[in-house]
């Protein structure tokens, strides 16, 4: 059975007829319900956030978001974000609490640097993995994507993506592209090796907060089953592929960094990290 983004974009597939039909389907509800609660879960927040949903549709997990009681850390206030005009159509119709916002994830998440405290997607970043045309590659749409959601979200911030990879090379390629934004990534999978296995990539953003205690993407998903842990920065100490502080190599990492979180640099020269004379 094809699957919808090999053939079409999704603003072209999520019509006014497909997005109607998307939304009304109580299966679909169901799912999506089911899935949004499991990523609020590893979201594990303890109070009311403001959220990105990051291909919010017709805003069905948004609703979950708004109506979630105090004692499951809620009601959140979120923001969701989608390519399909069709479907922010429908989301107004029903009067979503949320705020909207028609953008392609592929060109960014055009937000302020450290606007959210978390970010959820459900079903959508697969889409990324499928260029429309020969001047635009999957990996450059996942690098300013993801890119784009580390700057977005606050420092000890977490995202959960939800998606359905078409296989191990595609989902190599999304988690491969979090971990260069600088995302701690956990892949944990719910109900492995039968036909309704669910993906899920939990990110988070420098240090977690973990039952009151600060942790890496390990400590967040720890005691959990069918994870696999990447996360690029648990790198040695020591040795040979130890960057000397001062060095060329180390400033123009610095200043990578610096860029993916939405700050201006300073361009590199064949003077950057030389060393200057002493003058007297």
């Amino acid at each position: 059975m094809s699957r919808p983004e090999d053939t079409l974009s999704a603003d072209v597939h999520y019509d006014d007829v497909e997005a109607r039909k998307y939304t009304t389907s109580s299966r679909i509800q169901n799912i999506q319900a089911s899935m949004a609660h499991r990523a609020l879960e590893l979201l594990d927040l303890s109070s009311p956030s403001l959220i990105l949903d990051v291909g919010c549709g017709s805003g069905l997990s948004g609703e979950i978001l708004s109506s979630l009681p105090p004692e499951e850390g809620g009601p959140h206030v979120w923001i969701g974000m989608d390519v399909s005009a069709s479907m922010l159509d429908v989301a107004l119709q029903r009067d979503v609490e949320g705020d909207l916002l028609l953008a392609d994830i592929g060109q960014g998440v055009p937000f302020r640097a450290g606007t959210f405290d978390a970010a959820i997607s459900i079903s959508a970043i697969q889409w990324l993995c499928n260029a429309e045309s020969s001047d635009v590659s999957p990996q450059g749409r996942l690098s300013r994507f993801f890119n784009g959601l580390y700057a977005s979200l606050k420092r000890g911030g977490r995202a959960v993506c939800q998606f359905y990879p078409k296989n191990d090379e595609q989902k190599k390629m999304i988690t491969g592209a979090a971990v260069k934004a600088g995302f701690g990534a956990g892949l944990l999978e719910d109900d492995p090796d039968t036909k309704n296995v669910k993906v899920y990539l939990v990110l988070t953003v420098g240090q977690a907060v973990v039952n009151g205690q600060t942790g890496d993407i390990t400590g967040v998903v720890k005691g959990m089953d069918n994870v696999d842990v990447m996360d690029a920065r648990r790198k040695a100490s020591s040795g040979k592929g130890e960057i000397k502080k001062g060095s060329k190599a180390w400033i123009m990492h610095k200043k990578e960094q610096m860029e993916r979180k939405g700050k201006v640099v300073k361009s590199t020269s064949k003077y950057t990290g030389r060393k200057r004379r002493i003058a007297f």
